[in-house]
């Protein structure tokens, strides 16, 4: 061969070479590009002390909730849903993946891992808009929103108890308002404007909204429309600005590839009637709990289990409904699955990976259990069907007015929703079983936290 034979030849390798990285690089660049749209975006609205009965969808027949009963028929609607038995729990468990007796309520430590701080680092943008509660009503810099993982936060670190609420938008405060009317108008705003800011990306946007506690109230608009008394048109406004931010969804051209979760933290405060009556000038400010035994703060079915919608076309199948048992702590290994980040190995995680349930792939799901808890005490376990509420409890809610008998108590939730007809008598084999199965939780020594404002020691460091 000659020597122009021999430089044509390496000439054609190098080409050929070249071609290849090429090839693989695009290659590399198309399979990045189909793991970013594969991964969906995350939205969780997430309304406070909403019953179990105040929608549409789950069987109210005095508040009207158009978009969120259309947004259950786009989806699944799920029956057997949880979350905890008051605030500051409810939202540490949501963030965390971790029971409360783990993520410490009102008084999440600076060391606790966030589902907000994982989906960052995976190449999530993240927004928190309004109400926190987990620093303690605070502000506390390595506690509040921005150091657990949010890009951006707008909203209130504390609930709404004396009718007044300081914002704050990042770490910054920058005011305040009485007007409790506004609340959801104001974070249904500021939801939006964060989804055309990161519309370009995946994103996670986390809508904590006040309403409907303790101090609640309706704009013009909605006031006196329901048949559900001041409650009923704070609802109604719900639904009406949940439509909103799902219609932005829409026109930004996200709706394919978002994931909607609609749920509220726990169940309505209609064991506080009197109080709340008087707060509100004879007016009714409590929601129901449908079908469910006792509401807020109690750890019968009607303090904790709550509506849960999911929404992801072509996903999550349309128009079902769902009995499998689901909960706010398996939010985060669901959306680790979805997102490709991995569960945190160095504390115990209590959530389990949901999504073959969410798709429809399983009807049971991959949770057979849920533990409830009061103020850092096990008060009850469900497996299954069966639920046994255990002996000699010590730790109530002063507003629960119905605490059992301080025996062991049955019931088969699935023909027993209202927990009605206690089994034990009937089943002393199916007690015995659960009630040594609720021993097997691990449970922390750490003593739990249960405080909301900072009367004591600050938390240091999570429970694993």
């Amino acid at each position: 061969m000659t020597s122009i034979g021999r430089i044509g030849t390496v000439c054609l390798l190098l080409q050929f070479f070249v071609s290849a990285l090429v090839a693989e690089d695009r290659n590399d660049v198309r399979q990045v590009a189909a793991e970013s749209a594969a991964r969906p975006n995350i939205v969780v609205i997430f309304t406070d002390d909403q019953g179990y009965g105040d929608l549409g969808c789950y069987g109210s027949e005095t508040i009207r909730t158009p978009r969120i009963d259309r947004l259950a028929k786009e989806g699944t609607r799920f029956t057997s849903f949880y979350a905890q038995v008051v605030c500051g729990p409810s939202r540490s468990a949501l963030l965390t993946g971790r029971y409360p007796v783990r993520s410490l309520g009102w008084s999440m430590p600076a060391g606790e891992i966030t589902v907000a701080e994982l989906l960052r680092d995976a190449g999530y943008s993240t927004g928190g808009i309004g109400k926190w509660d987990v620093s303690n009503r605070a502000a506390i810099i390595d506690r509040m929103p921005n150091a657990q993982g949010f890009d951006y936060y707008y909203g209130t670190l504390g609930a709404n108890d004396n009718g007044r609420v300081a914002f704050h938008e990042n770490n910054k405060r920058v005011g305040q308002t009485a007007d409790m009317a506004s609340l959801t108008r104001i974070y249904t705003d500021k939801g939006i404007e964060f989804l055309k800011r990161n519309k370009e990306k995946p994103f996670f946007l986390y809508l904590a909204h006040t309403m409907v506690h303790s101090v609640i109230d309706a704009s013009a608009e909605f006031k006196g429309k329901s048949k559900g008394g001041l409650y009923g048109d704070t609802i109604e406004e719900l639904d009406f600005h949940t439509g909103r931010l799902l219609d932005a969804i829409d026109e930004l051209g996200l709706r394919e590839n978002t994931l909607v979760i609609f749920t509220t933290d726990n169940g309505p405060w209609n064991n506080l009637k009197d109080a709340l009556r008087r707060k509100h000038k004879g007016q009714i400010a409590w929601g129901s709990s449908g079908p469910l035994r006792e509401g807020k703060g109690s750890t019968y079915e009607g303090g904790l289990r709550v509506p849960c919608i999911v929404r992801w076309p072509g996903h999550v199948p349309a128009n079902r409904t769902s009995n499998a048992i689901f909960a706010t702590i398996d939010f985060l290994p669901t959306f680790g699955k979805l997102a490709g980040f991995d569960v945190p190995s160095n504390r115990i995680i209590d959530g389990v990976d949901q999504t073959d349930l969410l798709f429809g792939k399983s009807k049971v799901g991959a949770r057979e259990d849920y533990f409830y808890f009061c103020k850092g005490e096990l008060h009850a376990v469900r497996k299954g069907n069966w639920k046994v509420i255990l002996p000699g409890r010590k730790k109530f809610y002063g507003y629960v007015k119905d605490k059992g008998s301080q025996q062991a108590e049955l019931y088969e939730l699935n023909a027993d929703i209202g927990e009605k007809k206690n089994q034990a008598a009937a089943h002393p084999e199916t007690v015995k079983e659960l009630l040594t199965y609720a021993k097997t939780l691990k449970l922390p020594k750490v003593p739990y936290d249960d405080r909301i404002g900072l009367g004591r020691r600050r938390p240091k460091k999570p429970a694993k």
